[in-house]
């Protein structure tokens, strides 16, 4: 007998990959375990440009997008937007977590939270890893303190590329077929993994498996690894065809 399984997701109103790449990703684990269905919720947040004062004002609305998904009664509630989180500071992934759970629980939801920012650590660390390569889309500043977070973490950074663009939905236009480009211009030569995408509005989900197999290492984005986060808190197995070693099970 099938279960569904509701997914509650926050997102910046600007957001067009994440409720593309999450649902595809559980589409495709749905093949082959078809017991579960996933049926998926969206709250969104204003965010138009990738800018530290609109990151503040878009996290300034979280509480008020976890009521609104408390209404649903959601089995697990994910927080995606990883640079509106660590633009914060250090650690804020967990600050963050701690309040939308506070918002929640008020309503009366039981649901665990992930945000993309804490599933991208936690998914570095399942991999086994402890230096990675990053491409971004941000501009350089918002690229720095994400490696800053991520060594803050105890995750050695080894290279990064910033591709600058500062609009979000023009950073959902990216086409992510030019990944299987972009990543050799990255020193990979000390790194455990690649990060191929440190943001869950810059498409990649084709260009994981591929780049995975041509370098050699785990290759793993912001969106896999909020996927891996999901299933981890519901109870599943870690598994989709076709989405990197994270997912591999």
């Amino acid at each position: 007998m099938s279960r569904d399984l509701h997914v509650g997701m926050i997102v910046p109103s600007s957001n067009l990959t994440m409720e593309t790449e999450l649902p595809r990703m559980l589409a495709a684990r749905e093949a082959v375990i078809p017991e579960e269905r996933f049926v998926f919720h969206a709250a969104r947040a204003r965010m138009q440009h990738v800018t530290p004062e609109q990151l503040v004002a878009m996290n300034a609305q979280a509480m008020r997008a976890a009521a609104e998904l408390a209404d649903a009664r959601p089995d697990v509630v994910a927080t995606a937007c990883l640079v509106a989180i660590m633009a914060q500071g250090p650690g804020y992934h967990c600050t963050a977590e701690d309040d939308i759970t506070t918002a929640l629980r008020a309503e009366g939801s039981t649901a665990p939270v992930v945000s993309s920012a804490g599933a991208l650590l936690s998914g570095i660390t399942a991999l086994g890893a402890s230096r990675v390569a990053i491409i971004t889309p941000y501009m350089e500043p918002l690229t720095q303190a994400v490696v800053d977070y991520l060594t803050d973490a105890g995750v050695e950074v080894v290279d990064s590329l910033s591709l600058q663009v500062p609009d979000n939905l023009a950073v959902a236009r990216l086409d992510p077929a030019e990944l299987r480009e972009h990543h050799r211009k990255l020193d990979l030569s000390r790194a455990e993994a690649l990060v191929l995408s440190a943001c869950v509005q810059m498409p990649s989900l084709p260009a994981i498996a591929p780049v995975q197999d041509e370098i050699g290492i785990p290759v793993l984005s912001a969106a896999t690894a909020t996927t891996h986060r999901i299933l981890t808190e519901l109870g599943l197995e870690p598994r989709v065809p076709g989405a990197g070693a994270l997912l591999a099970g």
